[in-house]
């Protein structure tokens, strides 16, 4: 029998597990449905209004299943979850594949929306138990990393390369479908946290208290008064800005780059930013930069065009995910937090970015009547809004903690 690797080492595989399951059974399943739209729209008789609907149910029941998702992972456990979560919501995306009209791929979506949400909020839990306050930033970085890696893979391969091998849209859908369902098997095999196995005996915790003992915290109010206004901000620009590049001129090809282009620099930068987070031992300073980065790129696609389009789309983009880990990394470590909490908390304010996304989208694109570009201007408003419940939250102290070293364990 192979010895078992060193807790040390174990908690790198957990972490490329969880990005790689961040990546295939929620960014690239829920991305795919925007490039996909005008091939689901023509087979199934769509109108514009109904593409829109489309795309944006799926964030309703997402406002629920991040809390409860959360609030489940605190109490039975993120493994336990993500093994239920991967396999459900592979079963869930797959069905959208057999809709044969609007309502019945508007319900399948709403379904998917209520699943796939419970995927990250347990795979930032898993991994914060895990890796150390001060490498947390960086577990973070890697797990938005592999966010970012499937958004810009769904966006790029679903439409142009895999509807054509696989057949068609149907096929798509059920492929990735497949895929999160087999990830629940890694995670069955998966070991235990440190701390779940020093858990294990104590009476279980109540999902209710949970729910009231967060929502006291002051600051994850802040925090997800920050969410609603960032998250809305990006959820809208990622949905219009094909289509505003594409009335302006641009072939179809350099449109849908421009969102590619968005994901590809987050990835690039997640990393970078979420370890330097990590080395100044600082998280809100990072995220205040970031946000002012996020903030002055989307507003200045409301009035640019020709290549300053790229830069203000590179000056939002490399920020995004390196925001979004930081800004996880917060939470979990606000005081009265820390990984006791972090499910219920994390899907505490993560209830705001759903909030956000939807009805963001909406709003701002009926704003483009007024001018083309000025959908962009309200939703850098709206970070701008969510910005200022970032500079009112507290700054915590990152302290260095080793980490338990139980015996080896499977469950």
């Amino acid at each position: 029998m192979n010895q078992l690797p060193t807790e040390s080492n174990y908690r790198w595989y957990i972490l490329i597990l969880g990005a790689l399951t961040d990546a295939l059974a929620l960014a690239m399943p829920s991305m795919c449905i925007s490039v996909l739209s005008k091939e689901i729209a023509t087979d199934l008789g769509l109108d514009l209004v109904q593409v829109g609907f489309i795309w944006g149910i799926g964030a309703l029941p997402g406002i629920v299943a991040t809390l409860m998702g959360g609030v489940v992972g605190d109490r039975f456990g993120p493994k336990r979850i993500l093994i239920m979560a991967c396999f459900l919501s592979g079963l869930a995306g797959a069905l959208r594949g057999l809709s044969t009209n609007f309502i019945t791929l508007a319900a399948t979506i709403f379904l998917f929306g209520l699943l796939a949400p419970i995927v990250p909020i347990n795979v930032f839990k898993a991994c914060g138990l895990w890796f150390p306050p001060h490498q947390r930033g960086l577990a973070n970085g890697v797990i938005s990393m592999g966010m970012a890696l499937g958004f810009m893979l769904g966006s790029m391969l679903s439409a142009t390369w895999l509807s054509p091998v696989l057949g068609g849209w149907r096929n798509v859908l059920i492929f990735y479908g497949i895929l999160a369902t087999l990830l629940s098997i890694p995670w069955y095999f998966a070991r235990m946290a440190p701390q779940a196995v020093a858990a294990k005996g104590l009476p279980p915790v109540s999902m209710r208290k949970n729910i009231a003992y967060v929502a006291r915290i002051k600051k994850l109010w802040l925090l997800g008064w920050t969410i609603l206004g960032i998250s809305g901000c990006i959820q809208g620009m990622l949905g219009y800005l094909p289509l505003y590049l594409r009335g302006a001129g641009w072939p179809e090809a350099s449109a849908d780059g421009a969102a590619s282009t968005f994901h590809l620099v987050s990835m690039i930068c997640v990393v970078p930013i979420a370890l330097l987070s990590d080395r100044l031992r600082t998280r809100k300073k990072i995220v205040l930069v970031a946000g002012l980065m996020i903030i002055a790129g989307i507003g200045w696609l409301s009035v640019a065009a020709g290549g300053t389009v790229w830069v203000a789309v590179v000056l939002a983009g490399m920020v995004r995910d390196g925001f979004m880990a930081v800004f996880v990394t917060m939470i979990v470590e606000t005081k009265g937090v820390g990984t006791l909490y972090a499910g219920t908390a994390t899907g505490f304010v993560m209830i705001f970015s759903g909030i956000g996304n939807l009805f963001a989208p909406s709003l701002g694109n009926s704003l483009a009547q007024v001018a083309p570009g000025f959908p962009f201007v309200f939703w850098a408003g709206l970070a701008l809004f969510g910005y200022m419940g970032l500079c009112l939250a507290k700054e915590e102290t990152i302290v260095r903690e080793p980490i338990a070293q139980p015996s080896p364990q499977v469950g």
